[in-house]
């Protein structure tokens, strides 16, 4: 009998998902284990296992669409099963109404749990996003044909053609009786090219002034992606709640750019490449080891305040746009008993895979002290927003050449700003002064992050 597989409830607060990207097609035979589909939840990109052997018969929802925990994702034939019969009943059926076992049971997010909550075994949630090979809608007075002929356009590639300037009336659909599906808008984008009308003159300019080009905005409304929504209310929560105040310092990054291009030119045949990052990660474990108190939490309900017993760091990681951007925070666990190597290779691993698959909320959970390192962007200083309920925020600019005065000489020296955001519930002035001293003279005595 057919499966209807379902959106997983990925977190305890997950309500629904989007689809982000398919891994499969239909008539493609999958096995227990196999990835089919990336979801986005409230917390992450998550990685979607197949539970069961079968094939692909029907795919219920196109890449971007947002469904309820218990929407039908996909629909696998099993068996003998023909994969144009199960596609049939499933589009009859309005997406689903084969066998329903819900992935949030037996299919997970590589490294995450199940919900205890999940509504396994309900009756299959029908779809609510219709898909890009199925959805028609009427075109009243279009150039579809005459009499206001109904126009057949997925809402995706409508809402394709309209971001693109495109008429998708004029545009020839490829999918099930001549319906305009997604590639046919971006195949008609990629034939419009990129050329733009010729500028036209400024009013009231003379002969001969030089004409300037057209630039061309565009008023939109941008669709939330559920990251960005709670990324949104984790923030606003922050800066409402914590009583947040910032001390800044220099720190002088000479001996550590020396002591960083020694090493890697040892390390460089095992491939091996430490970055500035590493070398703040690794200072700021020790520090916080020396100060119990800035690797603490407010505890609920003020009762008091929760020192931790090890010092996992969280390290901020911007995801690309394409992907919706957003930001994630892996964490480091036991940071204090890692070494420079083994943070920076912990570190691109967990950036890698927040870009590529998406990390697990095990992977993001935990953190006790978070750096945001803006430095690669030229950056120089800047001040970051606690990330709730850990007692501070380290953010990182850039290391720049400027003139310093050593020893009575003006001279070139290079030197990195570090602002602490803390909350002032747990963390006094003076306190994230003494914090960010120790910081600053590990940083500019890096040999004793060796030993």
């Amino acid at each position: 009998m057919p499966i209807d597989i379902t959106m997983p409830r990925l977190s305890d607060t997950m309500q629904e998902g989007t689809l982000i990207k398919w891994r499969v097609k239909v008539g493609d035979k999958v096995s227990a284990g196999d990835k089919l589909a990336d979801i986005e939840t409230d917390k992450a990109t998550q990685e979607l296992e197949a539970y069961d052997d079968g094939t692909i018969a029907f795919l219920a929802a196109e890449e971007g669409a947002t469904l309820p925990v218990g929407g039908v994702i996909l629909v696998l034939a099993t068996g003998d099963e023909k994969v144009e019969d199960v596609a049939a009943q499933a589009k009859s059926s309005g997406g689903g109404g084969a066998k329903s076992k819900p992935a949030a049971k037996k299919a997970e997010a590589k490294g995450s749990s199940s919900s205890s909550g999940d509504s396994g075994g309900s009756a299959t949630a029908v779809l609510e996003a219709p898909t890009d090979e199925e959805t028609e809608t009427s075109s009243a007075g279009s150039a579809g044909g005459a009499g206001g002929a109904r126009l057949r356009v997925s809402p995706l590639a409508r809402k394709m053609a309209e971001d693109a300037g495109l008429d998708v009336a004029k545009i020839k659909g490829t999918g099930p009786d001549g319906r305009v599906i997604k590639r046919d808008v971006q195949a008609a984008a990629e034939g419009k090219g990129a050329g733009g009308g010729s500028a036209k003159p400024a009013s009231g300019s003379g002969a001969g002034a030089p004409v300037m080009p057209a630039i061309k905005l565009e008023s939109k409304l941008i669709k939330v992606t559920n990251m960005r929504k709670t990324i949104a209310r984790v923030l606003v929560e922050s800066k409402q709640t914590i009583p947040h105040f910032t001390v800044t310092m220099s720190v002088n990054i000479e001996p550590l750019m020396s002591l960083r291009s020694t090493l890697n030119g040892q390390l460089e045949s095992q491939g091996v490449k430490l970055s500035v990052n590493d070398f703040v990660v690794r200072a700021s474990a020790l520090a916080l080891a020396q100060h119990p108190i800035v690797n603490s939490s407010w505890a609920p309900g003020g009762e008091g305040i929760q020192i931790h017993g090890e010092v996992n760091v969280g390290v901020a990681v911007a995801l690309p746009e394409e992907k919706g951007g957003g930001l994630v925070v892996p964490t480091l666990r036991n940071t204090t008993s890692m070494g420079l190597r083994q943070i920076s290779s912990e570190t691109k691993r967990l950036a890698k895979k927040a870009r590529d698959a998406g990390l697990s909320v095990e992977e993001m959970s935990g953190g006790t002290f978070t750096i945001s390192n803006l430095g690669m962007f030229g950056v120089d200083h800047f001040t970051a927003i606690i990330n709730p309920p850990q007692a501070a925020i380290l953010a990182v600019g850039a290391g720049q050449e400027k003139p310093i005065v050593r020893d009575g000489q003006i001279v070139i020296g290079q030197e990195m700003s570090m602002t602490l955001s803390a909350d002032h519930r747990i963390v006094d002035g003076a306190t994230a002064a003494i914090f960010l001293q120790t910081l600053k003279g590990l940083l500019e005595n890096p040999a004793a992050m060796l030993v």
